[in-house]
């Protein structure tokens, strides 16, 4: 019997303005009536943990994006991850050989990585003291002055990059990464 795949769902835009609600008991039970299994979700803006058999993040996330429309009546991208990848993307954050204040650091996992025509237009100076990285699907960013202050918003980098993506801060990525860790092949 083949062993479940562990994946980390991220949803875009959901439970923030009083736009795309969505409880996460209920994500976590439409997740399950789609054959997950040990789903978990953390906090309110749409992080879940889960195993799988599907073994192709890239079939898989449409249907779960299928899935939440039908549910919730809004378009709600997501975004699959592995926790190798995740672990990945914590050992390549450009900001903590700095020394970087943790708190300030946040990352954008993108669909897929941008043409590089499309990374070239992003503008490094266009918040300043903002700073960005981008390797692969994730863009990593540091804010110094925090997440509501910078032009560097989600909507700026969707359009240039012309990916769809969403954003997480650091401490979230962590716990994510936690949560994930040697879910797979466990007794029940």
């Amino acid at each position: 019997m083949a062993r479940p795949q562990t994946y980390v769902a991220l949803l875009r835009a959901i439970n923030v303005g009083g736009k795309s609600l969505v409880p996460m008991a209920k994500l976590r039970d439409e997740l399950a009536s789609l054959g997950l299994t040990d789903v978990v979700t953390y906090i309110q803006s749409g992080n879940a943990v889960f195993e799988s058999l599907a073994d192709d993040a890239d079939a898989l996330a449409p249907r779960i994006e299928e899935r939440l429309s039908d549910a919730f009546g809004a378009k709600i991208a997501v975004l699959l991850r592995t926790p190798q990848e995740l672990e990945r993307v914590t050992g390549a954050n450009p900001f903590l050989a700095r020394g970087a204040d943790v708190s300030k650091l946040h990352v954008v996992f993108l669909d897929r990585a941008p043409d590089a025509a499309a990374a070239a237009e992003l503008d490094p100076d266009r918040s300043p003291p903002d700073e960005l990285a981008l390797r692969g699907r994730e863009l990593y960013l540091h804010l110094p002055n925090g997440a509501g202050r910078t032009k560097l918003t989600l909507d700026y980098l969707e359009r240039v990059l012309g990916v769809r993506g969403t954003q997480r801060s650091w401490r979230t990525v962590l716990t994510l990464v936690e949560l994930s860790r040697g879910r797979a092949g466990r007794p029940r």
